[in-house]
């Protein structure tokens, strides 16, 4: 089968296409005919060398992808063989064939297209369990960070669905309107170095009361003096700036404010949990997780150079051969 390798540790041209063998799924694995693989950002940072790969290269890249069930272990529920469903894989998801846990394995609702299943297994899924850490009540102001795409986008449609307003940052004039017509009212230019203050001039003598922060580093810190004192929750979730939030306890205690950090194993798979529940959503039209474009497998690395420039509104998402 075809498999996308990354050979090293480097830029987009370590991940390089080649022949390796079918996996066969252990006991309690199964093996999915991969129709759609989502592109995830962390998987950038991942082959870069920011983060650390779970094994050293080389190895078959890619950790979530949706397909058709053509094989399960002997410890596997056999009513599966056949259903589509999304996996979380420990790597091995861009290729023909995938083999991941049984327990990662995810029913695709019927009339959800593999693409769109695939761009919103992790985006929907994440913004689901944040918004349930946030414990909104409805009569809140929140302020969703890079609104316009993936992770952003969704926790953009979801808070304004539940009725609470959405205050944003997008990087562009194209995520600005795509930002705002998820239902942010005001989005705000997160490269202007001056955009929390024009953020204060907005809201006036109000405040904010939750900040779902996916850029960190310094800007974390001003958020601090815009949340609402003694109940302001500030959820890091990400750090495309580089760096975690720069926040100490010293300046959180100060004004009685609430960091939640959202990461780690028992995050993920809190995370993992709500995965159908985002589906569904998908399947009856209410969350858009905007699929950009479809690329053949092969084209894995051009796929990350377009993550990594920024510039998608939706998903790109890899599609085999074999689909």
């Amino acid at each position: 089968m075809r498999a996308i390798v990354m050979t090293g540790v480097g830029g987009p041209e370590v991940l390089v296409v080649r022949d390796v063998p079918r996996p066969e799924p252990d006991a309690e694995e199964l093996v999915i005919r991969t129709e759609a693989v989502p592109v995830l950002y962390p998987e950038t940072a991942l082959r870069s060398g920011a983060f650390p790969t779970p094994v050293a290269p080389p190895f078959v890249f890619g950790y979530q992808a949706v397909g058709t069930v053509v094989a399960t272990g002997s410890r596997v529920d056999d009513a599966l063989y056949g259903r589509r469903v999304g996996v979380a894989a420990g790597s091995g998801a861009y290729a023909d064939y995938v083999a991941a846990p049984a327990a990662s394995a995810t029913p695709i609702p019927d009339g959800l297209d593999a693409a769109t299943a695939a761009a919103t297994l992790m985006s929907g899924s994440v913004a689901l369990e944040l918004l349930d850490a946030a414990a909104l009540t409805g009569t809140e102001t929140v302020l969703v960070e890079a609104a316009a795409t993936g992770v952003g986008a969704a926790l953009t449609q979801l808070a304004a669905g539940r009725g609470v307003r959405v205050l944003a940052t997008a990087g562009e004039a194209a995520k600005a309107e795509r930002a705002r017509t998820l239902g942010a009212e005001h989005v705000f230019d997160h490269r202007d170095p001056h955009w929390v203050d024009r953020l204060r001039d907005e809201l006036g003598p109000a405040s904010v009361d939750v900040v779902f922060d996916s850029i960190g580093g310094e800007s974390a810190a001003a958020m601090l003096e815009v949340l609402t004192p003694l109940t302001g929750r500030l959820l890091g979730y990400g750090f495309l700036s580089g760096a975690p939030a720069s926040v100490t306890a010293a300046d959180l205690i100060a004004r009685g404010l609430t960091f939640v950090g959202c990461a780690g194993p028992h995050w993920l798979d809190q995370v993992a949990g709500r995965r159908a529940d985002a589906l569904e959503l998908a399947a009856a039209g209410s969350l858009d997780c905007l699929v950009e474009s479809v690329l053949p497998l092969e084209q894995a690395a051009e796929a990350h150079r377009l993550v990594e420039a920024r510039t998608p509104l939706g998903k790109i998402i890899l599609r085999p051969r074999t689909s």
